[in-house]
C-alpha cells in the first residue's frame, strides 16, 4: 500500500519545526484549508517530542530534515510522502498530491527540500553533521 493510500480520516500525528517560521506558516495554512477535516491532525513541535521520535528510531536531526507523519498504527511516513498524505485530506489538494509523487518530481522536489533546509538551519546554527 502506498504512504499516501491510509484512511484519510485516520488520526496521525505530524511532527514539524515549530522553530521554523515558514513551518508555522505552512502548518496555519494546511490547518485553514483542512477546516474540520483537519480536526483528527496532533501537530507536534519536533523539539518538544525528541523522545517520542527516538523511541521510533527518528533522531533529532532527521526529524528536523524532513516532516514526519505518524499513522494510528504507529507507522512512520516521511518527507515527500507526508506531505502527499496531508494533501489528500484536502480534496482540491489531491491532484497536487498526485503530481508531486510522479518519478523525476518526486526525486527532484526532495533535493531542491533537502538543500532549502541544509541552508535554513545552518543559517539558524542549528546544523549537525
Amino acid at each position: 500500500m502506498s504512504a499516501v493510500q491510509e484512511n484519510q480520516r485516520e488520526p496521525i500525528r505530524v511532527f514539524y519545526d515549530a522553530r521554523c517560521p515558514l513551518c508555522r506558516r505552512e502548518r496555519r495554512r494546511f490547518e485553514r484549508l483542512a477546516g474540520r477535516r483537519g480536526d483528527d491532525i496532533a501537530w507536534c513541535d519536533v523539539t518538544e517530542h525528541e523522545q517520542t521520535l527516538a523511541a521510533r528510531g527518528v533522531s533529532r536531526d532527521t526529524a528536523l530534515r524532513s516532516l514526519h507523519i505518524e499513522l494510528e498504527n504507529g507507522r512512520l511516513i516521511e518527507g515527500i510522502d507526508a506531505y502527499r498524505l496531508l494533501m489528500k485530506r484536502i480534496p482540491w489538494l489531491v491532484p497536487g498530491a498526485y503530481i508531486i509523487g510522479l518519478p523525476g518530481i518526486k526525486q527532484g522536489l526532495r533535493r531542491y527540500y533537502d538543500h532549502w533546509v541544509e541552508k535554513r538551519l545552518k543559517r539558524q546554527g542549528r546544523w549537525s553533521q
